[in-house]
């Protein structure tokens, strides 16, 4: 069901990223901060390919249809699958790499777990999001039902996710923090800073025990 705004509504999607160009320009930058520089990597719930192209990240698992074909077109080997159920081998990646996804997931417990299924000893997990204690989390989630895409989502705070990365055998966690001020007033890329707390965008990478 979590797919469906993705595959009825696919020009909006892209819009958003047209529209809020120096928001997607920060978050990119939170996010390629805290990137292996090199290794064999991968995106889940890769959308339309908007992060992994901009990242050199090369392959991506998707469900929907729409978004799979989008990001093909950006030239990314994209696979049919969800976070839950990971079409890959154990340890098989270096880093992988899950933004904005994890408020579409059906249980986040179980695609962490296979996030670290997938990794190799030592390998890298980083995850973007909106943090929902934030100005622009609280926005999101006082008006979900107004929003095709976020009626359906659920969002975390960042203790929450930690929580989560934690149980699922995630350590050593690093943070990177932007968005400051509300999406229409930023007109430029927006600072990064280490840490969480002040930033709506959140990104944390975490290391498999």
């Amino acid at each position: 069901m979590k797919i469906q705004p993705f595959e009825e509504y696919a020009d909006q999607y892209e819009d958003w990223f047209e529209k809020n160009y120096w928001v997607y320009q920060s978050e990119l930058q939170a996010v390629r901060g805290l990137l292996p520089k090199q290794g064999n990597g991968i995106e889940i719930g890769v959308g339309s390919g908007r992060f992994a192209g901009s990242l050199g990240i090369h392959l991506g698992v998707e469900p929907s249809s729409r978004m799979r074909s989008l990001a093909k077109a950006r030239g990314i080997e994209v696979v049919d699958g969800t976070g839950e159920n990971l079409p890959f081998k154990d340890s098989q990646f270096d880093f992988a790499l899950m933004v904005t996804t994890i408020c579409f997931l059906d249980d986040i417990k179980k695609a962490f777990k296979e996030s670290h299924r997938i990794l190799k000893p030592n390998g890298h997990f980083i995850v973007g999001f909106i943090d929902k204690n934030s100005p622009v989390g609280k926005t999101y989630e006082k008006h979900k039902n107004e929003n095709e895409f976020y009626k359906i989502a659920t969002f975390y705070s960042v203790d929450e996710i930690v929580s989560y990365l934690k149980n699922a055998g995630f350590s050593n966690f690093i943070f990177n923090q932007t968005v400051f001020k509300d999406l229409d007033e930023i007109k430029d890329i927006e600072p990064i800073q280490s840490g969480y707390g002040e930033g709506s965008f959140v990104a944390i990478n975490a290391r498999k025990d």
